[in-house]
């Protein structure tokens, strides 16, 4: 009718300020999970070498942070793709932000696998107790978490105790989470949660 206006609904185009706002939100939460990380591992750390965790106390709370980690991880990679069905964002952003998630998870575990080996050492093979230094110990963990993560297989470096070989079962649960079913299903479960708000 004359003197009416019609308003069409919003939608999100990708690349849109409204479509950037759940993005940098994402990327500023991501930011603390990193410190947060660092500072946990820290924590631990600080705990054993000032005596107030034997190793195998370390190693306890290693494999309950890191069973805990895992969930949140878990979760958090289900609200990305989420996150990217609500708000259209473009494949090529969604992948940014899972890079930066699989970043996060295998700096994770490297420090998991660190503080495991430097606790007690020998939970792994294939470090040289001649050239045992923390910071050559965490360069083979982070060479270690990438391998698992990416599917390549083990090196010289294999798990030894119960402790090792379940976080290093952790990172292979969460890899195939992550890298099969969210990034090689992603176009087809996008289509299939459109499809199901649509009805």
């Amino acid at each position: 009718m004359p003197g009416e206006h019609h308003h069409q609904p919003t939608v999100d185009r990708p690349g849109s300020a409204t479509t950037a706002r759940p993005l940098r939100r994402q990327a500023g939460r991501q930011a603390a999970e990193v410190l947060f990380i660092l500072l946990l591992a820290a924590a631990i750390h600080a705990g054993w070498s000032g005596g107030l965790i034997g190793p195998r106390g370390v190693c306890l709370v290693v494999v309950a942070v890191a069973v805990a980690k895992t969930s949140y991880f878990l979760v958090e990679n289900l609200q990305h793709i989420l996150l990217a069905t609500s708000h259209e964002i473009p494949y090529h952003r969604f992948l940014g932000l899972m890079g930066v998630n699989m970043s996060q998870i295998t700096l994770s575990f490297a420090l998991d696998f660190w503080l495991l080996e430097m606790a007690e050492q020998g939970s792994f093979t294939g470090f040289d107790p001649a050239a045992m230094t923390p910071s050559r110990v965490f360069f083979d963990c982070l060479f270690y978490s990438v391998l698992n993560f990416s599917f390549f297989g083990f090196g010289e470096i294999l798990p030894r105790t119960i402790p090792a070989k379940v976080v290093t079962l952790l990172e292979v649960v969460l890899a195939f989470f992550t890298v099969i079913f969210l990034l090689s299903d992603f176009i087809s479960l996008k289509n299939s949660l459109r499809g199901d708000r649509g009805r």
